[in-house]
C-alpha cells in the first residue's frame, strides 16, 4: 500500500508533466553550458568549462567566478546556496564559494593531503564534504577542519566488487554512490554501507526523503527506495540532456537553453 507522502510526490510530478501536455510555456534561461546545478534557493548555475554563471530564481544574471589556473571545473555540489563546492579533477583541488561567488577560503589541495587519485566529492553536513579515493576504493569524510571523520575502507574488499562509480550525494545522513553498472550504493554517515538500490546506467541523481529522481531513456522518473516504487514520464523537448527537479518545478537542458517548467 502506498504512503500519503507517496502519493503527493506522485501527483506533483504528474501536474508538471501535465502543463507539459498542455504546452504551458517555460520560463527560459538561454545560455551555453556543459551541465548546470540548481541550489536550495532555486537559483541556476551554468558551468562552461572553467566558468561558473550564477542566475538567481528570477532568471536575472547575478555574478560569475573563473579559476584559469585550475582548469575546468569537473563538477559543483550547489546542495548549499551559501557554500557552493567547486572541484578540480586535474588539479585535485577543492574550492569553496560563497553566495556573492567569492571565494570564501583556500583551497584545498587533496594532493597534499595524501588524495592524489581523487575521483568524486561532494558536500556533507555541517562544513563537510566526502571524497571518492580511487586508489583505496575508499569513501572518506572530512570535517570543515580538514579532519578525516570517517572512512569506508577498501570498498573493493568488503562488498567483493569493483566499484566505479560517476556521482554521489549526502543527504539526510546517507550517501548516494552511483555506479552505473551496478546501481546506487547507500553509506550512513559514518561510512557503513545500508544498501544498494538496482537502477542502473545513470549519469547523476537527486536525493528528497526517500525518493531518487533521475533523467533515464529522455524521461524524468523518481523511486520511493524505500516502497520500491518508479514513476517515470515524457519530456515534450527532444535532445535533453540534464533534468533537475525543484520545489514543483523540473528544470531541463540541452546544453543551450535551460528550460523550467
Amino acid at each position: 500500500m502506498k504512503s500519503s507522502k507517496t502519493y503527493i510526490i506522485i501527483f506533483l510530478i504528474g501536474l508538471c508533466f501535465l502543463s507539459f501536455q498542455n504546452d504551458t510555456k517555460p520560463f527560459i534561461i538561454k545560455k551555453a553550458h556543459d551541465y548546470f546545478a540548481v541550489d536550495n534557493l532555486g537559483n541556476s548555475y551554468f558551468i562552461k568549462e572553467s566558468e561558473i554563471l550564477k542566475y538567481l530564481a528570477n532568471g536575472n544574471y547575478f555574478n560569475r567566478y573563473s579559476n584559469l589556473k585550475l582548469g575546468d571545473i569537473t563538477s559543483v555540489d550547489a546542495s548549499n546556496a551559501l557554500r557552493l563546492m567547486l572541484f578540480y579533477k586535474d588539479y585535485q583541488q577543492i574550492l569553496f564559494l560563497d553566495s556573492q561567488m567569492s571565494q570564501n577560503m583556500d583551497a584545498v589541495s587533496l594532493e597534499e593531503m595524501g588524495y592524489e587519485q581523487t575521483e568524486l566529492v561532494c558536500v556533507s553536513a555541517n562544513n563537510g564534504f566526502w571524497i571518492f579515493n580511487k586508489a583505496n576504493n575508499e569513501l572518506i569524510r572530512f570535517d570543515e577542519h580538514l579532519n578525516q571523520i570517517a572512512s569506508t575502507g577498501n570498498l573493493k574488499q568488503i562488498l567483493q566488487t569493483n566499484l566505479k562509480p560517476n556521482f554521489m550525494i549526502e543527504h539526510n545522513g546517507n550517501l548516494f554512490l552511483n555506479c552505473p553498472d551496478l546501481g546506487i550504493y547507500v553509506f550512513d554517515i559514518f561510512g557503513t554501507f545500508s544498501r544498494i538500490v538496482s537502477i542502473k546506467d545513470l549519469k547523476n541523481i537527486q536525493v528528497n526523503d526517500d525518493i531518487i529522481y533521475y533523467l533515464k531513456a529522455n524521461k524524468f522518473c523518481s523511486y520511493n527506495y524505500k516502497l520500491f516504487e518508479e514513476v517515470c514520464d515524457s519530456f515534450p523537448l527532444k535532445k535533453i540532456n540534464q533534468a533537475f527537479y525543484f520545489k514543483n518545478k523540473v528544470y531541463l537542458s540541452n546544453k543551450d537553453t535551460l528550460f523550467v517548467y
